[in-house]
């Protein structure tokens, strides 16, 4: 095996996953509409609320809509990396992943290959989000759409890792919707995507800890800096180790014959 036989397999995997994405057009949609409800509904009563400060990369005091808006591409590529490893469920429960892996083909480049072309949805998802995001003057320089971008490979290859992993963890479809609403909603809520961490910080210093290490508070300040071409150091690590944790637990634990569907005798 060389490396136009594994650029061959990855080109097929990304293939058939953009085949998917193009056939299923309402996922590109209905990720759009959960943080534009945010941006438009619920940035309008928080406004006069929640006021921001001059805190970094902003150098000067800011509308409460541009603050969130990294929480929100942060919740795009959330809600993309769980649907990803919602179908992965899925093609194991069909037996498709099972029949991936008879190939030759290692099992961490097949699983790293479907991260991979997760993240290509999510990156096109994000930046349609802000297009739309433009018209309330969420608008970062021109250079942050290019710094923006290597954030949100990073950013889209640890949320889609954590996906992955809680997928290797469930055996049957119908759970996971249970188990992704119990992760996504926490990680959101307690993190710095809605209020900054000093706002927390002086409210409740248990839940500022949480905030802190919560790994989305990481993937949501790597953006916010990026798309002001600025570079945090501390984010970035942290993004890079809680990726190469969820990933090496996702391949470690997958088992493509779990929760698999035998056609003899209807068994599971």
């Amino acid at each position: 095996m060389n490396f136009f036989f594994f650029l061959r397999c990855f080109k097929g995997i990304v293939l058939r996953e953009a085949l998917r994405f193009i056939h299923q057009r309402e996922r590109f949609f209905s990720a759009l509409v959960r943080p534009l409800v945010w941006l438009g509904i619920f940035a309008a009563g928080f406004r006069s609320v929640l006021g921001v400060a001059i805190i970094p990369p902003y150098e000067t005091y800011i509308t409460y809509e541009v603050y969130i808006a990294p929480g929100l591409i942060a919740m795009i590529q959330l809600f993309n990396g769980m649907q990803s490893s919602l179908s992965m469920v899925y093609d194991r429960e069909m037996g498709s992943m099972k029949t991936m892996l008879v190939s030759p083909v290692p099992r961490w480049f097949l699983l790293i290959s479907k991260l991979l072309a997760g993240v290509f949805v999510s990156v096109l998802q994000v930046y349609a989000f802000l297009l739309i995001a433009s018209f309330w003057n969420i608008i970062p320089p021109l250079s942050g759409y290019l710094t923006l971008l290597p954030a949100l490979i990073f950013s889209g290859l640890m949320l889609g890792a954590l996906g992955m992993f809680l997928s290797s963890a469930i055996k049957q479809l119908e759970n996971f919707a249970g188990v992704m609403n119990f992760v996504i909603f926490p990680m959101f809520f307690a993190s710095s995507a809605l209020y900054p961490l000093w706002k927390i910080e002086e409210t409740s210093e248990w839940l500022y800890y949480v905030c802190l290490y919560n790994p989305f508070t990481y993937a949501v300040e790597t953006l916010r800096f990026s798309m002001y071409s600025e570079f945090n150091f501390e984010y970035s690590l942290g993004i890079i180790i809680f990726m190469v944790i969820f990933l090496t637990l996702a391949i470690l634990g997958y088992d493509p014959s779990r929760g698999s569907i035998q056609k003899k005798g209807g068994k599971k």
